[in-house]
């Protein structure tokens, strides 16, 4: 099992920044990705950014250039730090970690986070 618990969202206004952290607990040596999803009101969940065990990065083009995904291996910790933020980036923000099990995955989802983007 693991166990994962964000942090850092908030209410700022667009153009600003903010950093979401979620620290890992748990069977965190088994994680391969670690990643951030976001659903907004009405729409589906989306992939905002994974890392991987190796450290490469993968971006939704929405975000590209303006967040950045990074981990801390020794803290098992992943942040997302968001930049120049926009009014379509509110939503509910959730930690994922994933682990790669034969041809197949298990997912495991912190509680979420609220970010919301004021114009």
């Amino acid at each position: 099992q693991v166990q994962l618990v964000e942090s850092g969202g908030g209410l700022v206004q667009a153009g600003g920044s903010l950093r979401l952290s979620c620290a890992a607990s748990g069977a965190v040596f088994s994680i391969n990705h670690m990643g951030w999803y976001r659903q907004a009101p009405g729409k589906q969940r989306e992939l905002v950014a994974f890392i991987t065990n190796d450290g490469s990065t993968n971006y939704a083009d929405s975000v590209k250039g303006r967040f950045t995904i990074s981990r801390d291996n020794f803290k098992n910790t992943v942040y997302l730090q968001m930049n120049s933020l926009k009014p379509e980036d509110t939503a509910l923000y959730s930690c994922n970690a994933r682990i790669l099990i034969g041809m197949g995955t298990r997912d495991y989802w912190g509680q979420g986070t609220q970010v919301t983007v004021s114009s």
